[in-house]
């Protein structure tokens, strides 16, 4: 999954961003909610932490731009602000979540995922092609029944060729769904990845197309 992060504490953004990265999130963190809302119409992703006191734009401001334009993705407020008027106007506001801070991680990452499992029962949350079976909420992958042992980092490309089943993906398309902001890649990490996965689920279910990228091989 990948997460936009916006806060603009410098130790507690650093602090959630290693985190989540241990969960197995790419995650991107911006410090202004004007940073966040050009991220947020230029970038796809899955989840949003959102502080509310933000320089540039407050997290208020940002929520409402997103849900203007109608994206449905799941938003969870941090903040300081704790009184129950608060987490109303919060929630009234289009946020999925509401955590007050200081939090612990184990909430957090908890918290998270209970808003992409919401997320998931929208339509189609169970990714299918080609005898490969791919929940990313549950973090689960089969083949033909079978359940698939991937590493975080394996999931991830899997998950973003299985979202776009007829397209061909870059290399730097798969690395976004991988690597956050300022994440150091391996130059061949991605074709790593790759042999990998054709090992794990069939030497044909990836193609590759020269010089444009990998794709999934028809169903």
């Amino acid at each position: 999954m990948r997460i936009l992060l916006v806060e603009d504490d410098a130790s507690l953004g650093a602090t959630v961003q290693s985190w989540l990265q241990m969960d197995g999130h790419a995650v991107d963190w911006l410090l202004r909610g004007d940073q966040a809302v050009t991220a947020l119409a230029t970038h796809d992703y899955q989840c949003v932490l959102l502080d509310r006191g933000l320089p540039g734009l407050d997290g208020d401001g940002v929520l409402q731009a997103l849900r203007a334009r109608g994206a449905t993705l799941p938003v969870l407020l941090i903040t300081a602000r704790d009184t129950l008027a608060d987490r109303v106007e919060g929630l009234d506001l289009g946020a999925d979540d509401y955590l007050v801070k200081p939090f612990d991680l184990e909430e957090l990452s908890a918290r998270v995922r209970a808003a992409l499992r919401r997320e998931a029962r929208q339509p189609t949350p169970v990714l299918q092609h080609g005898g490969v079976t791919l929940d990313p909420v549950a973090k689960r992958a089969t083949r033909d029944g079978a359940p698939v042992s991937l590493t975080a980092r394996e999931f991830a490309v899997l998950e973003a060729l299985m979202r776009r089943p007829t397209h061909i993906l870059s290399r730097a398309q798969i690395e976004e769904a991988l690597y956050g902001w300022g994440e150091e890649v391996e130059s061949n990490a991605i074709e790593v990845h790759i042999y990998n996965l054709r090992r794990k689920l069939g030497s044909g279910f990836i193609t590759t197309v020269r010089n444009q990228g990998y794709g999934l091989a028809p169903a």
